[in-house]
């Protein structure tokens, strides 16, 4: 596949044989621009020049090398990015790429000598240029579709990414298509990082998290749950035992599980049903309406969120109409109405709303706890 596009991208003219001159990061494996060379003092005090993103040192290098024509695809990849709303999400990052591709796009060395460079594949004809990884590894993408058979899917509707990487899938990626006469993906949703008792992960600190570990000490579902709601896009999220450990009681103990033991204890719900429903006696609670209108809507809303890639803010919906509940049960006081017979159409009602509530809840937090959910599902049955 990766000859076989480099073949494409040849006979469509986009390749040319060109001598390669610039700054080279070896540790960042690119060649960096002069505007983002700086000159810094190391620590024996030496002056050399690195790449202001990385920190990495940087040496001049000229080889001869082939050459994708990038400059010409700025306006297509300015068209693309301003072509809707959310092409790439957050906002910021699309921001981003606005801004490189504004300040003027080189054309980009697609080869590397062999001699250099022993593994990866050999460009078709020429063994003595290896195929560079931003064609090679990016081109990989289109394995799953089925290309280059007839019948091949493409494009894929969301693209998800790190921010580590956002300009090698925000701009040259979708170049390469254009040239090849595919689509860029429909979207790209770019992610941030984590960091640890804020300070970014590294193994000199020794503050690498192990997951398998957090997975015994708190559940798979658990540090699920405390991922997807503190791993927002738009910023790093922070790995913290204490802020794992509050998060974890506040929402899905003391919130959605206080609220099922509430509705499902003996004393309130004698004989473990899902009783029916009777408007009439509903109404008499004063904020009962908020809670069904807050349950109408739930579902769409949370998968609005989802779709959106912030699947924190479902999330939230989700807490926001627990909470909610859980005042309304603790007003309504259905362990008082299950002390008189007269009261049981109330008590009912309140309990129909509560379990329903937590029906809904359970079935959008699938994909978040999908353990817990199934079992809170199996009980309301």
């Amino acid at each position: 596949l990766c000859s076989t596009s480099r073949k494409t991208l040849q006979a469509k003219g986009w390749i040319y044989t060109g001598t390669y001159r610039g700054w080279y990061s070896t540790q960042d494996e690119l060649f960096v621009p002069e505007s983002d060379v700086t000159e810094v003092k190391n620590a024996s005090g030496t002056v050399q020049k690195v790449n202001v993103e990385s920190g990495h040192p940087v040496e001049w290098m000229q080889e001869k090398n082939y050459v994708f024509r990038l400059s010409h695809f700025q306006k297509d990849l300015l068209h693309w990015l301003q072509s809707s709303e959310g092409v790439v999400k957050p906002a910021k990052f699309k921001n981003l790429l606005v801004h490189w591709i504004s300040a003027g796009l080189q054309d980009l060395s697609v080869s590397r000598e062999s001699t250099r460079v022993h593994w990866g594949i050999r460009v078709p004809g020429d063994s003595s240029q290896t195929i560079y990884v931003w064609l090679d590894a990016l081109v990989n993408y289109l394995t799953v579709s089925g290309y280059p058979d007839k019948n091949f899917t493409w494009p894929p509707d969301c693209h998800v990414i790190g921010k580590d990487i956002l300009k090698f899938h925000g701009i040259y990626w979708p170049a390469f298509l254009m040239a090849a006469g595919l689509e860029p993906p429909r979207s790209i949703l770019c992610h941030s990082h984590w960091t640890v008792n804020d300070e970014k992960m590294s193994k000199s600190k020794g503050n690498i998290v192990c997951p398998y570990k957090k997975v015994d000490k708190y559940t798979a579902d658990g540090i699920r749950y405390f991922l997807l709601k503190e791993g927002v896009p738009h910023s790093d999220g922070n790995f913290n035992n204490t802020k794992v450990q509050h998060l974890l009681n506040a929402e899905l103990a003391d919130t959605l599980g206080n609220l099922l033991s509430r509705c499902t204890a003996p004393l309130v719900n004698k004989h473990q049903i899902f009783p029916s429903y009777d408007q009439e006696s509903f109404e008499s609670f004063t904020d009962g309406q908020e809670v069904l209108n807050r349950l109408h809507d739930l579902a769409d809303k949370v998968k609005d969120k989802y779709v959106e890639g912030n699947i924190y803010q479902g999330i939230d919906e989700v807490m926001a109409v627990l909470r909610r509940t859980n005042a309304l049960v603790q007003n309504s006081k259905p362990w008082e109405l299950a002390k008189c017979d007269s009261e049981e159409k109330r008590l009912h009602a309140v309990l129909h709303v509560a379990l329903e509530v937590l029906r809904v809840s359970a079935i959008v937090l699938q994909p978040v706890i999908p353990v817990l959910a199934a079992r809170i599902l199996d009980k309301l049955r």
